[in-house]
């Protein structure tokens, strides 16, 4: 099968992190496509960064459709985009936030997701309550810049396992989620070392996405993630107005 993931940010290098981490979890007939999105911040953090990240985002799942992907992985923990992603396409489009909740609700009752800046933590706040794990999850900010997980010099790492420590002392927790796709790498290093279960997003929604697969399903085109309407865009985003093709 073929899997899409893009990076809805526009840093190759975190792309490329991404996909190391998709790969050494994918099955071995898996096809992983890992994409960088052509326009947009360079991280997103908060809705702002998200808002503008949406319409290079949406190009290229689109492109990744037409090209025979048959799932696509949106890789930002605040699921950049997600919905307007599944009308976009027919394919099952697959956000690491919902795929690591879901996944951390098989294997814990309660835990807590550990994300980047504070600017971020009230939204994933919000998409615990939509996912239906308000109850159970905590979001903790280790104040560290989506881009600084790329340098080794800084001190983003350290950081991180503050907030796990005190989520293990504060929070009762009893399973660690890592809150942004730059983490990829770390899950295995942290679960080794606390000695509870780290689930990192990107890894979750590869088999999310080959289970899909497998299953035969597709994205429901009734109701709310039906095609949009045809109907002209203006400006900039002349590109992105839906065709009668679409629509039907």
């Amino acid at each position: 099968m073929r899997i899409l993931i893009v990076n809805p940010n526009t840093t190759a290098s975190m792309t490329e992190r991404i996909a190391a981490a998709a790969e050494a979890v994918a099955a071995s007939q898996t096809t992983l496509v890992p994409v960088t999105s052509t326009m947009g911040p360079a991280s997103i953090e908060g809705y702002y960064d998200e808002a503008l990240a949406v319409p290079g985002l949406l190009e290229a799942v689109r492109s990744g459709e037409r090209e025979g992907a048959q799932a696509a992985i949106i890789a930002c923990f605040d699921d950049t985009g997600l919905d307007a992603a599944r009308c976009a396409a027919a394919i099952p489009v697959i956000g690491i936030c919902e795929a690591a909740v879901a996944t951390a609700s098989f294997i814990a009752q309660r835990f807590t997701v550990v994300t980047t800046m504070e600017r971020s933590r009230l939204p994933l706040e919000a998409l615990m309550d939509r996912y239906g794990v308000g109850r159970r999850a905590t979001v903790r900010a280790a104040n560290v810049p989506v881009l600084a997980l790329e340098d080794p010099t800084s001190s983003a790492r350290e950081r991180l396992c503050r907030e796990i420590e005190r989520a293990l002392r504060e929070d009762r927790a009893e399973a660690i989620v890592l809150g942004c796709a730059g983490m990829a790498d770390l899950p295995r290093q942290l679960q080794v070392e606390y000695g509870i279960p780290v689930v990192d997003g990107v890894a979750a929604a590869v088999k999310q996405a080959e289970c899909l697969v497998t299953l035969g399903l597709t994205t429901a085109k009734q109701g709310a993630y039906a095609f949009p309407l045809a109907k002209p865009y203006s400006g900039i985003l002349a590109g992105f107005s839906p065709s009668d093709a679409l629509s039907t």
